[in-house]
């Protein structure tokens, strides 16, 4: 069943579907899947995360469109805290930033869990509506949290991402049987969105024997992103949380369709030109393109595994003995292969400090990167 949407939904997305017009007529007509991707999620009072709607929780019944892993279950936060300790050590540093907060819910795990041992919380957020939330929810931290509009110059600390590099935009890339064309957005009639392909340069990032008809996305953002925060990283150490695959698997032959996908009130569907701005759309992470990006920035890899192994290496199970059976029921799905267990991926980076970090002990999958 397609789930419902509100008058006011309605309104925004007739206001977002007339931005888009404006914005193919300045791009002679045709705009490329990144900037339709960043434009439905992020354009200002429009965008699916700039429209103030509830997106995170456990249930539809809340509202919310889906579930991380902090909503889930505070053991996470926990958890992840132990490894961001021996960051913060050998870093010398005493600041954690997080990238795309959310709901303020592992800012809040991890503020409690660490204590006096962070002397600030810096949070890079482009959602105005998402940072009034963290605000009412960090207000016990209070100085302690700050908001920034973008990365700083200089960064000193431990950097960390849940879920935030497969909501950057990304380009997609059809093959033909003959040649590559990148994909994007066009207004066909009455006013409907429809896909148009333009002959490319473009390629992914690995030569395989493509299927005709294949399609594919390419991270040229989150890579730039990547490689941007670790030039300006004095002596840090940063932790992407996500789900992805390492470049074999992500641009593997028989994988035809890509990864793009599309989440509300708890389902997933693959249309991302239906509904703008009503839904969340996303692509799983090429971690071998976030490796390579960190390292030709001058970072090194600490290691790189599922985030149930990374889970159960910080600790996790001692954290579960003295929880009840409701919060340990929700822990289990962090770790469980078929739940998030295997579907989510960890990877660490460090610049200027370099240490065998807890998170990777055991199961380290670098070498498949």
């Amino acid at each position: 069943m397609r789930p419902m949407s509100s008058p006011g939904a309605e309104s925004l997305s007739a206001r977002l579907l007339a931005r888009l017009a404006v914005a193919m007529g300045q791009a002679g007509g045709w705009l490329p899947f990144d900037r339709y991707m960043a434009l439905v999620l992020y354009e200002p009072g429009l965008g699916y995360y700039a429209r103030g709607s509830q997106l995170f929780g456990t249930m539809p019944a809340s509202g919310s469109d889906f579930v991380t892993a902090p909503e889930l279950s505070p053991l996470f936060g926990r958890a992840l805290a132990r490894q961001l300790v021996q960051a913060l050590d050998a870093t010398q540093s005493d600041e954690l930033f997080e990238f795309g907060a959310g709901s303020g819910a592992l800012a809040a795990q991890l503020l409690q869990a660490l204590g006096t041992r962070v002397r600030r919380y810096s949070i890079v957020d482009l959602s105005g509506t998402l940072r009034a939330r963290q605000a009412e929810r960090l207000a016990p931290w209070g100085a302690r949290v700050r908001w920034l509009d973008q990365l700083p110059d200089t960064l000193h600390g431990v950097v960390l991402g849940n879920e935030v590099l497969d909501a950057m935009p990304v380009q997609l890339l059809h093959w033909d049987g003959a040649a590559w064309h990148e994909r994007g957005v066009v207004m066909a009639e009455a006013g409907a969105l429809a896909w148009a392909d333009r002959p490319t340069a473009l390629r992914p990032p690995c030569a395989q024997p493509f299927v005709p008809g294949t399609v594919v996305e390419i991270h040229p953002q989150a890579q730039a992103f990547v490689r941007t925060l670790v030039e300006r990283m004095h002596c840090g150490a940063a932790f992407f949380i996500d789900y992805g695959f390492p470049e074999a698997e992500y641009y593997h032959p028989q994988r035809t369709g890509g990864t793009l996908m599309c989440h509300r009130a708890h389902l997933a569907d693959a249309d991302p030109l239906a509904d703008p701005g009503e839904k969340d759309i996303t692509a799983h992470v090429d971690f071998t393109g976030i490796a390579l990006a960190a390292q030709d920035a001058g970072a090194e890899v600490l290691g790189y595994t599922s985030q149930g192994r990374f889970l159960l290496n910080c600790g996790l199970p001692e954290l579960m003995q003295g929880a009840d059976l409701r919060t340990n029921a929700a822990a289990g799905k962090l770790v469980n292969e078929h739940e998030m267990g295997e579907l989510f991926k960890v990877i660490g980076l460090a610049r200027g400090a370099g240490f065998d970090a807890i998170g990777f002990a055991a199961g380290d999958r670098s070498h498949r990167l």
